[in-house]
């Protein structure tokens, strides 16, 4: 004769307090019939002041919530639910010490509803839950390191504005824009004058404080959030001017020249002025006239060297 073997009630109280998760069973009015350890220590509510009450008693705040609508599909339905994480955090006033239930900080939690259905009885459901707590942790850790290397990748390591990399991808991305509607594409050559007698005369380590200035001048002047300032190498910068024209590309330029000459960092080793001062190449693509990019670039290069060869410390406008 077969036998059947069971659990002693006790063992199965045994089992349930020992298991670190949260188990809660509601009988078909949403009444409390069983309340494991685990909620007891994270809610605050031992068992004796829960068993018997409704469920939204204990947490009135769920009323109307997703988790109480779980319910009512679980006992009305026989429909099981897990709770999207990303879209509840932490529906259960469950904290996982007294110091961050003082602090109001609830634990993050992973709530799943399940149908239950006892021969003779009526249904009951089940709710389980998780502390996720370090799992969101650790993929928050990781998102931040991702958007910390992106960050490194795109930027400048000394400036912290856009890198080579950056720009290179900006300019593509803009010039198919421009192209496709039919919009101006402005770019500027940007090189501080005289930087490698600056560097021989006051130290490399100066010289970056200062390239560090002059980045964040540049930075700090423009106005609108298509544009974009990275350095292209050395003591060199672009500007990506989306939208704008030859005459509005020069106002920039122009406004970007005097902003670095009015920082008055003296250059006792240039010739003339004796402040660090900037040369600026202007090229625009016009609608009617659309180029690929290295013929801009080249433009805006050409546009730089002509203001380096008529004295420096001045704007010079050379389109493709």
């Amino acid at each position: 004769m077969d036998s059947v073997a069971t659990i002693h009630p006790g063992m199965l109280e045994h089992v349930l307090g020992a298991i670190d998760v949260g188990a809660v069973v509601l009988d078909a009015d949403r009444r409390v019939v069983l309340w494991n350890r685990w909620m007891a220590q994270h809610s605050g509510h031992p068992p004796a002041e829960v068993l018997g009450r409704d469920f939204l008693a204990v947490f009135p705040d769920l009323r109307g919530k997703r988790l109480d609508g779980a319910v009512r599909q679980a006992l009305r339905d026989n429909f099981p639910a897990v709770l999207s994480q990303t879209l509840h955090k932490a529906p259960l006033a469950l904290y996982a010490d007294r110091a961050a239930r003082s602090r109001g900080v609830r634990m993050q939690q992973a709530v799943a509803v399940t149908p239950l259905d006892v021969a003779g009885a009526a249904r009951h459901c089940l709710i389980q839950v998780s502390d996720v707590s370090a799992a969101v942790h650790r993929e928050r850790l990781l998102r931040d390191q991702a958007m910390e290397l992106r960050s490194q990748t795109f930027s400048d390591g000394l400036t912290g504005i856009a890198n080579r990399r950056h720009f290179d991808l900006s300019m593509e991305k803009e010039q198919r824009r421009a192209k496709r509607t039919g919009i101006s594409l402005t770019m500027l050559m940007i090189d501080i004058d005289f930087f490698k007698a600056y560097n021989d005369h006051y130290g490399h380590q100066q010289g970056d404080d200062t390239l560090i200035r002059v980045a964040n001048a540049l930075a700090g002047s423009l106005q609108r959030p298509l544009d974009l300032i990275a350095r292209y190498g050395g003591e060199e910068f672009a500007v990506v001017l989306p939208d704008m024209d030859s005459a509005g590309g020069a106002r920039v330029a122009e406004n970007l020249r005097q902003r670095i000459a009015q920082l008055a960092i003296p250059h006792a080793a240039a010739t003339g002025s004796r402040l660090v001062t900037v040369s600026i190449g202007v090229a625009t693509q016009s609608p009617h006239n659309p180029v690929e990019v290295v013929q801009l670039i080249g433009a805006a290069d050409r546009a730089l060297y002509a203001a380096k060869r008529c004295g420096r410390d001045r704007v010079v406008i050379e389109n493709p």
